[in-house]
């Protein structure tokens, strides 16, 4: 073991341990094996980096871009390969700056545009079950635009995930008032690409989920995301997760 690994080990050790509750508080519902949701972003940019998160051999939703160069391609290649696919939709960020890329929805498109442009999205992901966004800071805080999007996620029978790229995001919120199949992203893995720090991320959704039952987590194509999950995946606490899709934290029934 290299000194890394050992120094993570031990960390999520000593981590897990300190914050380990009472038994006499701990409910029934924290003592079922913790189930975790990986969804990696930004799919459709590199044929590699997919290959490598599909040699993890774990259950993975891959959130796949719509309008880029390898979408169709990964897109069937996941598919075959046994993954759920979502669509990861472009949407307007804070910052004017940043690209969201093609096929991206903004605050000042009227509804016939947003319907439009959802709808091509959606055909160009085979396979999709779901959506995610992709940036959407400024989007999501949009509630009648938000309404727009999930009016046409709920025709398709998509779930709909908030990747809350902002804490003000009422795309959640709006999914559950009009009774479309939701969830939130709990954590970012790779925020800081190294994978120590992603590592010592995924041992924090371990631990939230264990008093939650689940957690949903949102990494991206990064070679350091890569290695993180691999680090992690060596450890004794990842033995003890029960890897899903997130449609299956959506549906128990396919557990």
């Amino acid at each position: 073991m290299n000194r890394r690994r050992f120094f993570v080990a031990s960390m999520l050790a000593l981590t897990a341990a300190s914050l380990r509750p009472p038994k006499a508080i701990a409910s029934a519902k924290c003592q079922a094996r913790p189930r975790l949701a990986l969804i990696i972003d930004d799919i459709g940019f590199s044929r590699k980096l997919a290959h490598e998160f599909l040699d993890l051999k774990i259950p993975i939703t891959y959130a796949v871009l719509p309008r880029v160069l390898y979408t169709l391609d990964l897109a069937a290649e996941i598919h075959q390969r046994g993954h759920e696919i979502i669509l990861h939709q472009p949407m307007e960020p804070i910052r004017s700056n940043l690209d969201p890329g093609p096929g991206a929805l903004y605050v000042d498109y009227p509804p016939e545009r947003i319907e439009n442009i959802l709808d091509v999205n959606i055909e160009a992901v085979p396979h999709a079950v779901g959506i995610n966004n992709h940036m959407g800071s400024r989007f999501t805080q949009n509630q009648e635009k938000v309404f727009k999007v999930m009016d046409v996620i709920k025709r398709f029978g998509l779930y709909f995930v908030d990747s809350l790229t902002t804490n003000r995001s009422q795309a959640y919120s709006v999914a559950r008032y009009m009774h479309l199949a939701a969830l939130r992203r709990h954590f970012f893995l790779d925020i800081r690409q190294d994978p120590g720090a992603v590592c010592f991320q995924l041992s924090r959704a371990l631990f939230y989920a264990r008093h939650h039952g689940y957690a949903v987590v949102i990494g991206h194509p990064h070679q350091a995301t890569v290695q993180g999950l691999q680090l992690f995946l060596s450890t004794p606490g990842a033995q003890s997760i029960n890897w899903v899709y997130v449609s299956q934290l959506i549906h128990p029934a396919l557990t």
